[in-house]
């Protein structure tokens, strides 16, 4: 009875240790099974691609390895949405760990996250890790899949490659041996700079050391994977690169304004590339939001288009272009059809020289406006402004006619009897007036100059060289710069 005692499920007998050891690798036998079962299938895959075609092995590898990628893309365009939702919502969130003094355990404290991220509508954080899960899987699936083929020389492989690689049998070996590792070496490291800098998740404070400590291990294992690669045989290789190579024109491809756009993946993320940092705003110098939060930093996302306007305008009238063009995107993503972010937008980007997106946004509202015959004050106003920096745009482009055409409807625009709107309106005709006169109509710009004159007698020189026929009158990008200062907010 007494030894009884002794005999628990913390102490096996020499027999329940086998029956253990057996049961273990019954487990390893069937998860081997398992992997042995979809690396069949995937070999069988590929014959039958290759017997249906007839192409070569190094076509049918490099095919099949662009067809699978590209079945995978929804889910990264999903992943990617999610993300960049996630990443909205993080500077909501409490912290990760309890805050000194908080009083709260680890467990509470991710408790209290996990609540107030459900609250807000975020996302769950697995979708940061999905894409690149269900990518990494498959990765080795094919790899293990293809090496297999080529250790066992599979019909076919020793003849089945091109140029360097003839035989895919082979591991990396003579004179041109080093090719494919400096390869796979080059192309993953190019792959990690291009996928860090089109994350949106990395460039949030909570992640953003997270990040620097995982990129900086993918950097070091550039070296890794070049002599790695030289263990490995040559049809592996060709299907790795290959990956590479897609992954990089898939990143370069998403991350393009346009297409990113089209997917709907276009948001703060590129307002934060180009502003250099994420859009976090001390609250005093956007009071207008939360008059409650007291130097705590809010998101560029939570203002309203109105809001980002005014605070783009104070940058701006600060001479920080490259804080308010951010901004204004973010305000026009939010409101496509908000015209006065249209017209502040253009003038930055006139000052920055970037003279046909500025014509773009100018045209556009001006087209708008005009479409709504305006009437109010600063309608009309906002016409006349939208039209004189898109005549400047053009002329500084080279398209003179497309500018004076601009210059032209405010020229044959009632005048304004609005003090500012007037000042607006008498810029445009001294722009008009000098870009005519360049292109010889003498008489139309002087009329005009006089009209300008009446009001302000300092552009009477100007006027005197006009009526003298002096070529020397100042070009409409001079007049521009020294008379038509006047910024519409």
């Amino acid at each position: 009875m007494a030894l009884g005692l002794f005999q628990s499920r913390l102490f096996s007998s020499p027999t329940d240790l086998g029956s253990g050891l057996d049961l273990g690798q019954e487990m390893i036998g069937a998860t081997a099974a398992s992997h042995d079962i979809l690396t069949r299938h995937v070999i069988s895959l590929l014959d039958s691609y290759h017997d249906l075609t007839g192409l070569p092995w190094w076509v049918v590898i490099a095919t099949s390895t662009v067809a699978f990628r590209t079945a995978l893309l929804p889910i990264l365009i999903l992943q990617r949405k999610q993300t960049k939702t996630i990443s909205h919502f993080l500077p909501k969130l409490p912290p990760f760990w309890p805050p000194k003094g908080s009083g709260r355990s680890v467990v509470q404290q991710l408790m209290l996250f996990r609540s107030e991220r459900k609250a807000l509508g975020c996302p769950s954080f697995f979708w940061i890790p999905a894409y690149f899960s269900i990518q990494i899987s498959c990765f080795f699936l094919w790899i293990t899949s293809i090496r297999r083929m080529s250790l066992d020389h599979h019909p076919g492989f020793d003849t089945g490659g091109a140029l360097w690689f003839q035989n895919l049998t082979e591991i990396p070996n003579g004179l041109y041996g080093p090719l494919f590792p400096f390869l796979i070496a080059g192309l993953h490291y190019t792959n990690t700079q291009i996928t860090f800098s089109a994350s949106s998740v990395h460039k949030v404070d909570k992640f953003a050391q997270l990040a620097k400590t995982y990129k900086i291990f993918l950097n070091f294992l550039t070296f890794a994977l070049y002599f790695l690669a030289f263990q490995m045989p040559q049809g592996s290789l060709l299907y790795w690169s290959t990956n590479l190579s897609f992954s990089i024109a898939q990143q370069s491809i998403i991350k393009h304004p346009v297409v990113s756009a089209k997917l709907g993946l276009q948001g703060d993320d590129t307002v934060q590339k180009e502003a250099g940092n994420p859009i976090l705003t001390n609250i005093e110098e956007a009071k207008l939001t939360d008059p409650s939060s007291k130097g705590r930093m809010i998101s560029g996302h939570d203002l309203t288009p109105k809001e980002l306007v005014a605070l783009s305008a104070k940058y701006l009238s600060g001479g920080q272009k490259e804080k308010s063009i951010p901004l204004l995107r973010l305000a026009l993503e939010k409101d496509p059809e908000y015209l006065q972010a249209m017209v502040i937008l253009g003038q930055a980007l006139y000052q920055k020289e970037q003279f046909a997106e500025a014509a773009k946004y100018l045209e556009r509202a001006a087209s708008k406006l005009i479409d709504a015959c305006p009437t109010e004050v600063e309608e009309v106003d906002l016409l006349i402004v939208a039209s004189q920096w898109a005549g400047v745009s053009n002329i500084r482009q080279g398209k003179t006619s497309e500018g004076i055409t601009h210059l032209e409807r405010v020229a044959n625009m009632e005048e304004p009897d609005d003090p500012k709107s007037k000042a607006h309106y008498l810029d445009a005709l001294v722009l008009y007036s000098s870009a005519i006169f360049n292109e010889g109509r003498r008489e139309e710009a002087a009329k005009c100059l006089r009209r300008v004159v009446a009001y302000d007698p300092s552009f009477q020189e100007l006027l005197k060289q006009c009526e003298e026929e002096d070529d020397s009158i100042p070009s409409a990008d001079s007049t521009s710069t020294s008379n038509s200062t006047h910024k519409h907010s």
